[in-house]
């Protein structure tokens, strides 16, 4: 096994797939696996919780940028095929 697959492992994704869904699961797959690592951390009392929640609202915060510029969820009612409520009542 590879040193990376054991410390970042990885879980299948079951969603809809699109290029950007994908994208934004491996991210936030990332800022789980980073969060756990800290969270560990701040538990043994290897950092201060005050540097727990620093480096948590920083992950955030990239976590939500990186939503934002894949533009995951804008489009809540249309079901990937391009056709969907848009709103118009007849």
């Amino acid at each position: 096994m590879d040193k990376d697959d054991f410390l970042y492992p990885r879980s299948r994704y079951y969603g809809q797939v699109k290029p950007e869904n994908l994208v934004f699961n491996a991210n936030l797959q990332e800022f789980a696996q980073k969060i756990s690592y800290i969270c560990n951390l701040e538990t043994a009392g290897k950092i201060p919780p005050e540097q727990a929640y620093e480096q948590i609202k920083a992950l955030w915060k990239e976590l939500k940028q990186a939503k934002k510029l894949l533009r995951i969820g804008e489009n809540p009612f249309q079901d990937g095929n391009g056709s969907g409520d848009n709103g118009d009542k007849p």
